[in-house]
């Protein structure tokens, strides 16, 4: 049986993007009948063991919090401490192939165990670590760190021996590096079709509990950054409003931007035709998917956005939602407007407001274009299609290792 070990910043019972990528992908290679873990580095935040069994999956974890000190010397000694980590479970339960995943904190750790055992390493790119600094706050596009995590990609990627991403955008970046295209495989974001291809009917209670009982609704389910454009959903009702008076936006989610954005909406003139849910269960999101008529991702123009593709659009098409999005790189790879949904341009609520409002002005499209856009992920977005990408490269570097270890 093959063994799988999947290095990682977080996972469950951590409530992410990203640990919900890793979740799905985790289940669906034990579907397929590997053993598989993973491994957190000092990161993962949430109280537990050091082995932990979520959700059927096992994952180990590197002790101790994150270190202090200057931000090079603390990323430092949290490498070197993921790599021991790495190391003890490398050692008791002799993995085939180390899957490293972002930010490259991970695959350095992951390198340095990869080559001391000879085991094959696949790196797993699901944004450019610098890209996202800038886009949620933290970082400053042309910093001395910006251009340090740049070059440290670049670096691992070249180290790998396999390089994985999650959409064309990643992709075209690494090869205008001058990365080998053939070493470059695309396994994008997908939807777990049992956990969102049923759709649950709108709850009447939850409706009238939320002031949305006749209304046109108008939703964002998911975290609340700045690079997701909420600011500007929310600029945009007034417009929206007063070209559809029952409109109403609902806002499912939290994070660092959620203060800012409770005070702009207050101080909106149309402040009671937007609610505010906060966190809920993940097991409960169907829910307020049901509450819906059109879930909007008005997502800033940047780096970020054009090159990375974001799960939440697919999981709205999977639950029969209509899709309006900002006119990124990210949406173009997921969304054809016309087609499958509406696209904007960003940065805009001028526009944000008139797409919103021509979409709720003609009905008659709803139909046909929810069932597109949900063919369109049966057929091309779902976990159970996108995993058999990784295969044939687990096999081909499986494949070169016995042949190294044969010739040595």
């Amino acid at each position: 049986m093959t063994r799988i070990l999947h290095v990682l910043d977080h996972s469950l019972p951590m409530h992410s993007g990203y640990t919900f990528r890793t979740r799905a992908i985790l289940r669906a290679q034990i579907g397929k009948g590997w053993d598989v873990r993973g491994i957190t580095g000092r990161r993962h935040s949430a109280a537990g063991p050091d082995e932990q069994m979520v959700d059927g999956l096992i994952f180990h974890r590197t002790a101790g919090p994150p270190a202090t000190g200057n931000a090079l010397v603390r990323e430092w000694r949290d490498i070197a401490a993921h790599a021991d980590a790495i190391e003890a479970l490398v050692r008791r339960w002799r993995p085939d192939v180390i899957h490293a995943h972002s930010p490259v904190l991970n695959a350095m750790a992951a390198q340095r165990v990869a080559r001391r055992h000879g085991i094959p390493l696949i790196y797993e790119i699901r944004a450019f670590w610098e890209d996202a600094a800038v886009g949620n706050g933290t970082g400053r596009e042309g910093s001395p760190r910006y251009w340090l995590t740049r070059q440290l990609e670049t670096r691992a990627v070249r180290e790998a021996d396999a390089v994985a991403v999650i959409c064309e955008g990643l992709r075209g970046d690494l090869v205008a590096r001058g990365i080998d295209p053939a070493k470059i495989i695309v396994s994008p974001n997908g939807v777990d079709m049992d956990q969102f291809g049923a759709p649950v009917p709108r709850d009447p209670e939850l409706t009238a509990k939320l002031g949305l009982a006749g209304a046109d609704v108008v939703g964002f389910i998911g975290s609340f950054y700045d690079y997701e454009g909420l600011d500007d959903l929310i600029a945009a009702m007034p417009r929206l409003v007063r070209a559809r008076p029952r409109a109403k936006l609902l806002l499912v989610g939290g994070g660092p931007m959620e203060q800012a954005l409770r005070a702009q909406a207050m101080a909106s003139p149309f402040a009671d035709h937007i609610v505010f849910v906060g966190r809920v269960p993940h097991d409960e999101v169907e829910h307020y998917y049901a509450q819906v008529d059109v879930l909007a991702y008005p997502r800033k123009a940047m780096r970020l956005t054009d090159l990375v593709t974001p799960l939440k659009p697919l999981e709205a098409m999977a639950q029969g939602r209509l899709v309006a999005a900002s006119n990124v790189g990210g949406h173009r790879e997921l969304i054809e407007d016309g087609v499958t949904g509406a696209l904007f341009a960003p940065d805009d609520p001028a526009a944000i407001a008139r797409s919103l409002a021509t979409l709720f002005a003609d009905r008659t499209i709803w139909d046909e274009r929810r069932q597109v856009a949900r063919a369109y992920v049966e057929r091309e977005r779902t976990w159970s299609s996108n995993i058999l990408r990784y295969e044939p490269v687990y096999q081909l570097l499986l494949a070169r290792s016995r042949e190294s270890r044969a010739a040595a």
